[in-house]
């Protein structure tokens, strides 16, 4: 049993140094999940503490010996226990979630944005466009919290993008964020089942982080992972189904030339074993080449995937 089911006062606790202490240990006592804005029990206790603290997230050292009044001990032991007892993902509690320097808010409307993709749209696909200009029309596809549509905004200055999900309650989140951005103007958000409300619309650039939890981990994710929205992870026994219906359907909405970039988890083994013509692109992000891949139009257009 942790600490935290213990700890009735929090007098023993008294500058940031003893709550860092006594919170990394309760963590790592509860067996906690992490991998949703932070991978171990220090990195998540730090920034739970400075967080709450309103302290600036990147500086711990000169505040470690700060002692915390009252109404602080009181507001940080209440997240913990939250995050202890329900297994509630942190980025829930503080309700703000981080991709590079972006700050987005965050609720149990949407997933918890983390998508590898991030790196590379704020890279520009460099490799793949040799200029920015160039792209005017961008679809974020699966968008939830609009997360990469306001990066795609960012990336690429002269683009229009359109922000598309399934989810009514996710399209309310991308709303808030698009508009603590300011970008009401560059981003049109559209309620569709992936392609199906968007007939007539082509794009230079297609991104999409959509479903792709096959059913076997669907089954034995942590409880964590169960407080976000099962629409928004489960894609049927392998994984594949949005990804599936995205590949038969984008080469109708990309225009000449245009950039398909769909991240799909650990499934590339799956992926290649269904499609093993289609000549895939694997993007090389901080984990890896095996999550985020790249099709042209053209490679879709060249493979009759509807023969699928």
């Amino acid at each position: 049993m942790s600490d935290l089911h213990n700890f009735d006062s929090s007098d023993e606790l008294h500058t940031v140094r003893d709550w860092l202490r006594f919170t990394v240990s309760a963590f790592n006592e509860a067996k906690l999940s992490f991998g949703h804005g932070s991978a171990n029990a220090y990195d998540e206790a730090a920034y739970l503490i400075l967080h709450t603290l309103h302290l600036p997230l990147d500086t711990l050292d000169p505040f470690l010996d700060a002692r915390l009044i009252s109404d602080e001990k009181n507001a940080l032991l209440a997240l913990l226990k939250q995050r202890v007892d329900q297994r509630i993902p942190v980025a829930y509690l503080t309700q703000e979630a981080w991709l590079g320097d972006f700050r987005f808010y965050v609720d149990k409307r949407v997933i918890v944005p983390r998508s590898f993709i991030a790196e590379l749209i704020q890279e520009q696909f460099a490799s793949w466009i040799a200029d920015t200009k160039i792209v005017t029309n961008v679809l974020d596809l699966c968008t939830g919290s609009g997360c990469l549509a306001i990066l795609a905004t960012h990336a690429f200055p002269d683009a229009a993008v359109d922000a598309v999900d399934i989810s009514p309650a996710a399209l309310e989140v991308a709303q808030r964020n698009i508009a603590d951005y300011g970008l009401e103007d560059r981003i049109n958000i559209i309620e569709s089942d992936l392609f199906a409300n968007l007939k007539g619309k082509q794009y230079d650039v297609i991104i999409s982080n959509p479903p792709y939890v096959d059913a076997p981990s669907m089954a034995s994710l942590p409880s964590e992972y169960r407080h976000e929205p099962q629409l928004a992870l489960g894609s049927g026994a392998d994984g594949l189904d949005a990804t599936r219906k995205i590949l038969e359907h984008a080469a109708d909405h990309l225009n000449p030339n245009g950039l398909l970039v769909v991240e799909i988890g650990h499934n590339r083994p799956a992926l290649e074993a269904v499609y093993p013509n289609l000549p895939f692109i694997w993007l090389e992000v901080a984990a890896g080449d095996e999550f985020v891949f790249m099709l042209r139009r053209e490679d879709l257009i060249r493979n009759n995937l509807n023969s699928i």
